[in-house]
């Protein structure tokens, strides 16, 4: 019966998903196989009992189909007002930033709209451009997202360009990411571990971050002896291995480049902090001993001395006054196996009282920045007893102490920049990380918040700025206060 299967032809076709065939044209009938013209007069009685029974399987196929067809319309419908709904609700911003904020929340992903279907012959299909390839969009599958139009091949991942497929992604600016390559690029990442910095149980990003070097890092490094440098104070990045140094302290590669790690090597810089002195018309007539020690042999000095205050929480450098043995190191030590300070050589100092000052203690194993500026700090202090000083305070002592290491730094870093540094470092301009390292030592002078050497530097350098440094040593002289 080659009639009857042309007679049903119509009804053997199939939506296929995501697509609609050409035939459609908007009506749900148009889904339906024609029967118009078709009359029981037109067969043969012996066909009768055949054309009932197609006739009765046509109306069924026919009723079947108009469900199927409102069903999809209906579908298709929700779709649409969901993909609308999606479009209006997106509020979009940019990736948060890192100031002074140690948290913040984490970009919340955005649900990709259900993809949207042009019907053939609808005026909906006309003037839509794709924001991707800029091509008309014709009939077929497209999203809705983003305030445009899009291809679903178009819709594409600002970082690694690959279609995004995921049920959610995330934006930035205007442009769409996938998930995870948002997260590689504005999630922070801990400089410690090099993870993800994770959330804490309120759902914040929560990080530690050094206020000089803006180094961010994971709140558990606090707590799991991840060591840091003695000199500049930053956390040990896991792979890169500090050097650990006879006393128990750590010192980053950078840091160590300047280090001065032994008596005989300080000597120079000693002659330019004199000659600095010299430049304020405050030379020190006495020669003063200075030896490079280690912490202990430091620690030590500090309990035989009758007086003085000291910066704690570790002292990195003192000015004696009373007669001892000092243990100095007269050999800088060398790189062993492990990052570790090998071979280090000391010996013995007995100092003799010939003044009021019999010595100038420095912590040995830092950058030459550091360690000048602990040089002038203590130099003051002998230049106030070689001169008679009355018994200052030590908020007022400290604090002009502090301002003398501090001028120092500042004339440092001058000449640096200038390429014309002191006459004992010529050769040339300092390395950036060494500048950047000086500006840090004058940050923690500028942001200490101790009484005595913070509140004390404040108040000294206030003073010495209006009044210049002769009339304020002038007035502590006569006074033993800074002036107002």
């Amino acid at each position: 019966m080659g009639w009857l299967s042309k007679f049903f032809k119509g009804s053997d076709q199939k939506i296929s998903e995501g697509h609609y065939h050409s035939y459609y044209n908007g009506d749900a009938d148009s889904y339906l196989p024609s029967t118009s013209g078709v009359t029981n007069d037109v067969w043969p009685d012996n066909d009768n009992e055949d054309i009932d029974r197609a006739i009765a399987l046509s109306l069924a196929e026919q009723n079947h189909k108009g469900h199927h067809v409102n069903d999809y319309r209906s579908q298709l419908e929700e779709d649409e007002q969901l993909a609308r709904a999606i479009e209006e609700s997106l509020n979009l911003e940019s990736p948060p930033k890192y100031g002074n904020e140690n948290m913040y929340q984490p970009h919340p992903a955005v649900p990709i709209p259900v993809p949207v279907y042009f019907p053939m012959g609808s005026s909906f299909l006309y003037n839509r451009i794709c924001a991707g390839c800029h091509a008309e969009i014709g009939y077929g599958r497209y999203l809705n997202c983003l305030n445009a139009f899009w291809h679903p091949e178009c819709f594409r991942c600002h970082a690694c360009n690959l279609p995004i497929s995921d049920y959610e992604f995330s934006t930035s600016g205007n442009y769409p990411y996938h998930k995870s390559c948002y997260k590689e690029s504005y999630h922070p990442k801990c400089d410690v571990c090099k993870h993800f910095i994770p959330t804490n149980p309120a759902g914040l990003i929560e990080y530690r971050a050094h206020p000089f070097w803006v180094q961010k890092y994971c709140p558990s490094h606090e707590h799991d002896n991840t060591p840091r440098c003695c000199s500049c104070e930053r956390m040990e990045p896991r792979e890169t291995g500090y050097i650990g140094l006879n006393d128990g302290r750590k010192l980053c590669l950078e840091c160590l480049d300047s280090a001065i790690m032994d008596t005989s090597e300080c000597q120079p810089l000693y002659t330019d902090i004199q000659r600095f002195y010299e430049s304020l018309n405050m030379k020190l007539e006495q020669q003063i001993p200075l030896l490079l020690v280690e912490r202990q042999a430091l620690n030590e000095a500090r309990e035989g001395e009758k007086h003085g205050h000291y910066h704690m929480p570790e002292t990195r450098g003192l000015c004696l006054s009373e007669e001892q043995t000092i243990s100095t190191v007269s050999r800088r030590p060398r790189l062993g196996a492990g990052n570790r300070a090998i071979d280090m050589r000391t010996q013995s100092y007995k100092l003799t009282r010939r003044c009021d000052v019999t010595a100038i203690l420095i912590l040995f194993g830092l950058p030459r920045l550091l360690t000048g500026s602990i040089l002038a700090h203590e130099m003051m202090h002998a230049w106030l007893r070689l001169k008679g000083y009355r018994t200052l305070s030590q908020d007022v002592e400290e604090g002009i102490c502090q301002v003398m290491a501090y001028m120092w730094l500042q004339s440092e870093l001058a000449s640096a920049s200038s390429s014309s540094s002191s006459s004992t470092f010529r050769k040339a301009k300092r390395p950036p990380f060494e500048m950047k390292l000086g500006e840090f030592f004058k940050h923690q002078i500028e942001s200490d918040i101790s009484p005595v050497y913070g509140d004390g530097f404040r108040a000294g350098q206030q003073a010495v700025q209006k009044y210049g440094l002769q009339k304020t040593l002038n007035h502590i002289w006569m006074t033993g206060t800074f002036p107002f």
